[in-house]
């Protein structure tokens, strides 16, 4: 028999303050009614569909591409692998020589997490200076069977570049992105399940996601 032994939450909270990327639509919560006025509490949301703790579609980088309502529900949950590159510095490139020790584990249906630590820098302009996936690794992923990646930081390439390899390629290839993500270093045990079901917001870009990391206990 299979049980939860442990949950890692992997999100961000949503808040005012949730960060976003930069031009993206400024989060907010608001009250619309109250218990003692409308009888009910309700709260007023407003949000990006790439807000906080979220997933990409491919229709973010392609017009052609896959809505987050159309794409199958076993993308975003399975076996995960954690890329440890914790040493990496502002706006420095993950690369192959960062996935070496990890390229056994690395196989077909696995989702990536790679866990940098920037999350830690929130609410400081070096938030947005952080490392990213160079498109070598990004290809590797995909011809390993690779369907999903998560990162810690605010975007999987360059922010403030013109050119997002791992967005294009993942685009074209029916691929999902997992962004801004959080507490990677939390996962504290080997062979986590990665669950992050989006919203079906129809047509839409992406969504963001409530994404945890599973510890089974076997009995």
């Amino acid at each position: 028999m299979k049980k939860i032994k442990k949950i890692v939450d992997l999100s961000w909270e949503f808040t005012a303050d949730t960060p976003i990327y930069p031009g993206d639509p400024e989060p907010s919560v608001t009250v619309a009614t109250t218990l003692e006025k409308e009888g009910y509490n309700l709260s007023t949301l407003v949000m990006g569909t790439q807000t906080g703790t979220h997933v990409d579609a491919p229709y973010h980088f392609s017009n052609t591409g896959e809505t987050i309502d159309n794409m199958e529900l076993d993308f975003f949950l399975g076996d995960a692998v954690v890329v440890h590159v914790t040493e990496k510095k502002a706006d420095e490139a993950i690369t192959m020589e960062d996935i070496e020790p990890y390229k056994n584990d690395i196989t077909e249906g696995k989702v990536v997490l790679f866990n940098t630590n920037w999350y830690k820098k929130r609410g400081t302009e070096e938030f947005f200076h952080h490392p990213y996936v160079n498109g070598e690794v990004a290809k590797f992923l995909v011809d390993k069977g690779i369907r999903f990646i998560g990162i810690d930081t605010i975007n999987a390439d360059q922010t403030g570049g013109t050119e997002f390899p791992v967005h294009d390629l993942f685009s074209e290839n029916r691929l999902m992105i997992g962004e801004n993500w959080a507490f990677f270093d939390k996962i504290d045990f080997e062979n986590p399940y990665v669950i992050a079901l989006p919203m079906k917001l129809v047509g839409c870009d992406g969504s963001p996601v409530r994404a945890i990391a599973v510890q089974w206990e076997i009995e």
